[in-house]
């Protein structure tokens, strides 16, 4: 075993320590993974926390129809021409998700079978249903990449499909991949640049993600250096109203496969894209554990907010709340007005919290519509002469532990992939 690997196992376990006996214990006193926020806790409300620690990073192929997206899946692990590559045609061929991950030898294995092992962490997709477990596959091979990644294929988007003839809740099943996924390849033909509702909706789905998508403009040797020229532009124009960001996304350009580029194309232009491209995805690669803590930081910043927050409602509720009084009514009127009561301007008053990390204030009223205000304690509450504050561990690990824990970081992938310009 590598001497980065070895580091990087080591710092795994500190992590998980650190978010199981600093971060959790207040997650679960003040039912965090319960606020309705999906920024906070993604998809069905379920926290992201422990899976971002112990997965490997995600790489997703999203896109139309037969642009090259499993193509450029076995370009980028050396497939082609093995009897382990992705089937690949014109007409739309991946009807499937296929989850490609290190394995000690090749097997297929049937998304029922991958729901069913809880071990993995794909087993929560089972909630989707039988009809979507049938267009789940996975596949395991023993290549080195794969022992710093997970790759995941998507079916193609058809404009002109309903949702509901696909047989699953294909919005949500995206959202559960885009959830977790450390990068994003949004993949365009350049004879495809038809936008429609599918597209659209899944860049509100990536709203937020902007910084993890990359656009790519694959097969840019199938047009003339004239053409592709306008379809760089079209492709630009049809995005900016999906991706409403001052940065936008990075877009490459070149054609993913080991085949000639065409003559009298920008072959030094598609050369130079490649390259950039690859070492895009080896920086992620290599970023993975400073990617993991910096998450996690932030997670443990919102658990912070949040307990200081449910602290703060409940003294206005204490403070207020009199002999004769209703109970009900008396939080109803703090829930319905937290402004009167000062609830989120005390807090900004804290150190360390910024108003853009402060949650809605209607996402509260969902969240003690379901958990009432009595049910909590206030984080006073939550002290012991052996164990010390809960409020006070997290504090530490934000403050201290965490950062020394990223400054003591040194990456280094080991494995870069396969492509004709870097030879292995």
């Amino acid at each position: 075993m590598s001497l980065s690997l070895t580091f990087t196992i080591a710092a795994t376990k500190k992590l998980l320590n650190i978010y199981h006996t600093a971060i959790r214990p207040l997650e679960q006193a003040y039912k965090y993974n319960e606020l309705r926020q999906h920024e906070v806790t993604g998809t069905y409300g379920e926290t992201l926390a422990l899976s971002a620690i112990t997965s490997k990073p995600m790489v997703l192929f999203l896109g139309p129809w037969s642009v090259g997206k499993s193509s450029m899946i076995n370009y980028l692990l050396g497939l082609h021409g093995t009897s382990q590559e992705l089937y690949t045609g014109a007409e739309p061929t991946t009807s499937e998700y296929t989850v490609i991950t290190h394995g000690e030898k090749f097997r297929t294995i049937e998304g029922i079978v991958m729901a069913a092992d809880s071990s993995r962490s794909f087993s929560p997709l089972e909630r989707f249903g039988q009809g979507f477990l049938e267009r789940l596959v996975g596949i395991e091979m023993p290549h080195k990449l794969l022992e710093r990644v997970t790759i995941v294929d998507t079916p193609g988007i058809i404009e002109n499909r309903k949702q509901q003839e696909r047989g699953y809740p294909y919005n949500e099943v995206c959202q559960w991949f885009i959830d977790r996924a450390d990068l994003i390849f949004l993949v365009f033909d350049p004879t495809k640049l038809d936008v429609g509702g599918e597209l659209e909706m899944l860049f509100r789905q990536m709203k937020g993600r902007e910084s993890q998508i990359r656009l790519i403009l694959n097969k840019a040797d199938s047009v003339s250096t004239q053409d592709l020229m306008r379809v760089y532009g079209a492709l630009f124009w049809s995005m900016a109203p999906l991706i409403n960001v001052t940065e936008p996304p990075r877009v490459y350009v070149s054609s993913f496969w080991p085949q000639v580029y065409a003559v009298d194309t920008s072959q030094q232009l598609f050369r130079k894209e490649e390259i950039s491209l690859l070492e895009d995805l080896s920086q992620v690669i290599e970023n993975q554990m400073e990617n993991k803590i910096a998450f996690i930081r932030q997670h443990g910043i919102r658990v912070r907010i949040h307990a200081l927050l449910v602290d703060r409602y409940l003294q206005a509720y204490y403070d207020k709340l009199g002999w004769f009084s209703d109970p009900h009514e008396v939080f109803q009127d703090i829930a319905d007005d937290p402004d009167k009561y000062y609830i989120f301007k005390s807090i900004l008053v804290k150190t360390n919290v910024s108003k853009f990390d402060l949650p809605d204030k209607e996402a509260y009223q969902d969240f003690f519509g379901v958990n009432p205000i009595s049910s909590f304690k206030q984080l006073s509450s939550h002290c012991s002469w052996t164990g010390g504050c809960l409020l006070e561990k997290l504090e530490k690990v934000i403050s201290h532990e965490l950062p020394a824990l990223l400054s003591s970081i040194n990456p280094g992938c080991e494995e870069k992939p396969k492509n004709r310009w870097r030879k292995q």
